[in-house]
């Protein structure tokens, strides 16, 4: 990954790569700012006496997790029409992964406790029909996916010097997709027809062929009722399946074809008829994102996720988040993208409420009162280094501390339990994100460029500068 870089007042200078910034930090010239995502300061060098080339925040929103992507914006002219077509050099990959779904379990915990407290005294009135909500109001777990997203534009912002950004203004249009002959449906019409239909099927459907499961494999548009039987385009009629089962099941009724499986029939129809709940989470918190993006002041382009999935599909690109943010907008090539991926798990602060409560709102266990224990606090990035024991060697990840001393370490998809806590040593303090990384991305293309001209990228010195040397 790319290595943000501050000069001495702290202003953002252009990144460089992990091998310059080990140099700068060995000869002194450097300290080290942060350590996830890893940024140096420089001791010797001011803002005003660097150049600067243009970069631009890219970023996927979705309602689970959101892409984000730091490229360099390049030119190159396409050789069939001597136009000049922009690129991007990718410098840093980002999935932030919300928690809108734990902010609305809480909130239904603290419902229940409030009920319950309620009954015990039943002088107490309940609250209501007293609360007013202001212009363009969202539910907290809505409104945590447009503050998260907002904070880590500024984080990047504040770190590198960001002049555009580009962001999906993502929309399924329910009613297009119910009645796909309505018209004045731009978007099904043209080179992006049927991009849009095929992202929500897949997104609703989870990617998987609906009759045998099976996942990773090529998926086709499957009507639930054969259009030879009167079926129609409606989204409530289709479903996706792999090529083996939609011959099978060829023009027949999913009665016939699935007598023998009548729990998968249920589903079937049942999910056929169930809207997608993340698309109207998009849906309720696009123009949110938007304006708060606007605010920022720099130029931002806002384009269709359609536009997206038909840039990552000409581009042979793998389908990640961080990745579909890098084909957000106008994009002829991409290059140096086989890059590690930043997942940024938000997890809280914790909670004031020192109670646990079970599911009827009453208490069942007690916190304790101060959060920090033998010098670290849940969250905490730290390296536990023990020498004996089962659980000998290094281990660095999250920490969740315990007043007996006995901590748990969670590193890369397993959690390590009962570590003393004088093995353990502070890296860096809890923010309110967890941090782990994907390993790097393997592509067709053995230097990580994808065009869709035939007229190769120039070099791109590995997409990072070279003006903070």
């Amino acid at each position: 990954m790319a290595v943000c870089v501050l000069d001495r007042s702290g202003k953002a200078l252009m990144p460089c790569s992990e091998k310059r910034a080990r140099l700068l930090l060995a000869r002194g010239r450097a300290r080290i700012h942060r350590v996830v995502p890893f940024i140096i300061r420089l001791v010797d060098r001011q803002a005003h006496a660097s150049r600067f080339q243009p970069l631009r925040i890219k970023l996927d929103p979705g309602s689970r997790t959101t892409g984000l992507a730091l490229v360099r914006d390049t030119e190159h002219v396409d050789a069939s029409s001597g136009e000049i077509q922009r690129g991007a050099a990718v410098l840093n990959l980002f999935e932030l992964v919300h928690r809108g779904r734990q902010i609305s379990a809480a909130l239904s915990a603290r419902r229940a406790m409030r009920r319950r407290r309620r009954g015990n005294l039943r002088y107490r009135a309940p609250r209501f029909l007293n609360r007013t909500r202001p212009a363009g109001w969202l539910a907290p777990s809505l409104e945590h996916r447009v503050v998260t997203t907002m904070a880590w534009v500024n984080r990047l912002m504040n770190w590198a010097p960001v002049t555009a950004v580009s962001s999906e203004l993502v929309r399924f249009d329910m009613q297009a997709l119910e009645n796909p002959e309505i018209a004045g449906v731009e978007y099904q019409q043209g080179t992006l027809a049927g991009y849009e239909v095929r992202e929500y099927l897949l997104a609703k459907w989870g990617r998987r062929c609906a009759y045998c499961d099976q996942e990773h494999v090529p998926l086709q548009i499957e009507h639930i009722l054969a259009r030879a039987s009167g079926g129609t385009h409606r989204i409530s009629n289709l479903t996706l399946a792999c090529a083996r089962c939609n011959a099978k099941k060829a023009a027949r009724p999913i009665e016939a074809f699935l007598a023998r499986e009548p729990k998968r029939l249920a589903l079937i129809l049942a999910q056929a008829k169930r809207p997608l709940k993340d698309a109207a989470a998009v849906n309720a918190t696009r123009w949110a994102l938007a304006n708060a993006l606007r605010a920022t002041g720099l130029p931002v382009e806002l384009t269709s996720g359609g536009r997206t999935k038909f840039n990552r599909t000409q581009l042979g690109l793998p389908k990640t988040h961080a990745l579909d943010a890098v084909c957000v907008g106008k994009v002829a090539g991409v290059s140096v993208w086989c890059r590690p991926t930043l997942v940024v798990k938000c997890t809280g602060r914790g909670s004031y409420q020192r109670t646990r409560l079970d599911r009827y709102g009453f208490p069942r266990g007690y916190l304790t009162r101060s959060r920090r224990m033998h010098g670290f606090q849940t969250g905490d990035l730290v390296r536990a280094d023990v020498p004996t024991g089962k659980k000998a060697g290094r281990h660095t990840g999250r920490v969740a501390v315990r007043a007996t001393g006995s901590f748990n370490i969670q590193v890369a998809g397993d959690v390590v339990q009962g570590i003393a806590h004088r093995h353990c040593r502070l890296i860096q303090r809890s923010d309110g994100y967890g941090y782990s990384r994907i390993a790097l991305l393997k592509g067709d293309a053995s230097d990580g460029t994808a065009s869709l001209s035939a007229l190769s990228l120039p070099a791109v010195n590995d997409g990072v500068s070279r003006a903070t040397g």
